[in-house]
């Protein structure tokens, strides 16, 4: 195992971040968020697990194909069919790397796997040597790790590097672990597994106590050299170990934690802005890194502190994640090239001339509202024309009347599918009757679970930000929620695309429960495909 100060850093925002409720995304969607992962200098993407389901495999696929610089990874549970599934997916690939599984707890060995120990070690070493086959870059992880006996985890891991694995993972699962309790466990396996120092260890922790960066930052100080971890720490339940706050870590405590990342941290804020608008997951204010208040300051002391010396109450600055100061940027007079280059700035890329255009005509409407255009309000309409290339259903028109006994009529007409729907309710509130008027032209099963506004910049010209969330209840996505965000300086407007924006992401995701039936053909095996570490 190398002793470099390195820290591979393997993204997973497309695997298990896409583990998320609510959080499916598009072909095309995943693309986008490849790229700038490789081009933000992420060492291994974890592209998709592809035996999962069609829609996995073309991803896995298409990522291969197009994106090259980083190592793309593909999920394969220790069947041979899965490990065939990420092989075909990742042939394009320059550089590839199979990732390999099984439980090794006696939890999950009972109850699961219903294997004994001796089976799941003859399945460590089979698939293991089944993936050199194909490609030399081999990880394995033994599920539920951090709850395994340690003799049986050094077992195995012995097992899976005598059969060619050259990354070994050690997940914490269900974020079970403590720091140094994570901290020791990793010591021990460097210890007692003769042959740790021929392959590079990795951790993979989840967040259900809170621990998942503390338990990354305290595994590399007891020996991992790869971290696995997502955009805005999503992912299963609680989620993982947040990339931005574990680069930033490193990078600001550089004096206890001297160790380095090949990522370029000015890109953070955008790729946390790309996949909360790709997800429709909102990033709390108060996130660490890449949250709206992380470098705000409203207390008085504070504001003079930093008046007097950012130092004071600031240990890293906005522009070395990627947040440039927030200033008047355009107005309605500004044309097209100031526009493009001002999206190009703020971390788009070139935009193609369709998208260009489309974003440009809607930049022009919002300077026709608004007075005061800030970065904010360009970073959230490029978000969300992000958001919307994706939607079957759009909002064309709506109006409101109020009458004499206080009730409240909504019209609108949306365009579903390439049709044309129109709709009217009448209900006590506007929201209550807009949201029903939607109900009527897009029928759903989902129950709303969540509604909020925010403004995104000051001032009572500020576009509102409304999030939506729906809970399914149709066949096949029964509990899974869904969340659709919209923006506009029209709150009944956000409100009206937000909520259409989550109706669009409760179909896919019961096209994507269809597509699984006939890929696994029984519930059990979907919900064995889509476990993991």
């Amino acid at each position: 195992m190398s002793s470099s100060s390195h820290i591979t850093i393997f993204d997973t925002t497309l695997r298990d971040g896409e583990q998320s409720p609510g959080a499916s995304m598009t072909l095309e969607e995943k693309c986008k968020i490849a790229h700038l992962l490789c081009e933000m200098g992420v060492d291994v993407i974890e592209a998709g697990f592809p035996v999962a389901s069609k829609g996995d495999f073309q991803a896995v696929q298409r990522i291969a194909h197009d994106v090259k610089g980083s190592v793309i990874c593909a999920l394969a549970r220790a069947h041979i069919k899965d490990i065939d599934a990420a092989q075909d997916a990742l042939k394009p690939a320059t550089r590839k790397r199979i990732h390999t599984f099984i439980s090794t707890s006696a939890l999950h060995m009972k109850h699961k796997l219903r294997m004994t120990k001796e089976e799941v070690l003859d399945a460590i070493s089979s698939s293991v040597s089944y993936a050199r086959r194909w490609t030399d870059d081999v990880e394995w992880s033994p599920e539920d790790g951090s709850r395994t006996d340690h003799d049986v985890l050094c077992h195995a891991v012995e097992t899976a590097i005598k059969a060619g694995a050259t990354t070994i993972n050690i997940p914490d699962t269900v974020g079970y672990a403590m720091p140094k309790e994570f901290a020791s466990l990793m010591a021990m396996v460097r210890e007692r597994v003769p042959s740790i120092h021929k392959v590079t260890l990795s951790c993979h922790c989840h967040n259900d106590l809170g621990c998942a960066v503390a338990n990354s930052l305290s595994a590399i100080e007891a020996g991992v050299r790869q971290v696995e971890c997502t955009i805005n720490g999503i992912g299963e339940r609680a989620g993982n170990a947040a990339l931005e706050e574990i680069v930033m870590a490193l990078k600001t405590r550089h004096d206890l934690l001297p160790f380095s990342t090949s990522i370029d941290a000015t890109k953070l804020t955008r790729a946390s802005h790309l996949v909360s608008a790709i997800t429709n997951f909102p990033v709390q204010p108060n996130k660490a890194i890449v949250g709206r208040n992380a470098f705000s300051h409203e207390a008085g002391i504070h504001q003079d502190g930093m008046l007097k010396h950012s130092g004071t109450y600031e240990i890293m600055t906005p522009e070395s994640v990627g947040l440039s100061q927030s200033v008047i940027v355009l107005g309605k007079h500004s044309g097209r090239h100031a526009f493009a280059k001002k999206i190009e700035e703020l971390g788009y890329g070139t935009v193609d001339e369709k998208s260009l255009n489309k974003a440009f005509g809607r930049f022009k409407e919002l300077a026709d509202h608004k007075k005061d255009i800030f970065e904010e309000d360009i970073i959230a309409l490029m978000d969300d024309e992000t958001a919307r290339q994706s939607t079957q259903s759009d909002l064309l028109s709506l109006n409101v009347r109020y009458d004499s006994d206080s009730q409240c009529t909504t019209s609108i007409t949306i365009r579903h599918q390439d049709e044309t729907i129109s709709a009217t309710a009448t209900a006590n509130g506007v929201i209550d009757s807009l949201f029903s008027a939607i109900d009527k032209a897009i029928p759903h099963d989902a129950t709303l679970s969540l509604y909020q506004v925010k403004a995104i910049t000051q001032g009572i010209d500020a576009q509102a930000d409304v999030t939506v969330r729906l809970t399914a209840h149709e066949q096949g996505v029964v509990g899974q929620d869904v969340v659709g965000q919209g923006i506009d300086t029209d709150t009944l407007h956000a409100s009206a695309r937000a909520y259409i924006q989550a109706l669009n992401k409760l179909q896919r995701a019961h096209r994507h429960a269809t597509s699984l039936d006939g890929t696994h053909g029984n519930k059990a095996s979907r919900q064995e495909a889509f476990g993991g570490i």
